[in-house]
């Protein structure tokens, strides 16, 4: 008795997840994108079908972003875009790989670099160019020294910060 309603609550069940998975993926289908979507994904048209739900998923998310940009916000994620398919794979390779160690970061060390980063890009062109040109010319040992004490500073940035707030 016990078995068998198992086996039809498996069923069931399994029934359920299917429809499920077959109605989010009638979902994502070509026809049911809205034209803007069409449009801004024509290039992807033709493979369309052949992608994975996630994929799909991801393009229309994408899509959505895009319409939602403005004209100089679309101009600079074209220029970012051109820039990432003249990059060879092992470029590719390379920024994926980058990414994903900042993902594993803690949130403390992601706001450090992004606040380092907003530093960086604050600076004179002249200035961050100069800045570029004399890490280039370092040895790895040295861009490693450039790296840790740049890590200090920020301790104890944040140590003068934490202690200088009044108490509570």
């Amino acid at each position: 008795m016990k078995a068998k309603f198992f086996h039809q609550a498996l069923a069931v069940s399994l029934l359920l997840l299917g429809a499920a998975a077959w109605a989010q993926d009638d979902q994502l289908n070509w026809n049911s994108l809205t034209n803007e979507q069409r449009q801004v994904l024509s290039p992807m048209e033709q493979n369309w079908d052949t992608l994975s739900l996630e994929r799909r998923e991801r393009l229309v998310e994408g899509a959505k972003r895009w319409s939602e940009m403005g004209t100089e916000d679309r101009a600079a994620a074209r220029q970012r875009f051109d820039t990432w398919r003249s990059l060879n794979e092992d470029q590719r390779a390379a920024i994926r790989e980058r990414y994903r160690q900042f993902q594993r970061l803690t949130p403390r060390e992601k706001a450090r670099i992004r606040e380092n980063f907003r530093r960086f890009r604050d600076l004179p062109a002249d200035r961050r160019e100069a800045l570029r040109e004399r890490y280039r010319n370092m040895t790895p040992e040295q861009r490693q020294a450039v790296r840790d004490r740049l890590r200090q500073h920020q301790r104890r940035h944040i140590r003068r910060r934490t202690t200088d707030r009044p108490p509570r």
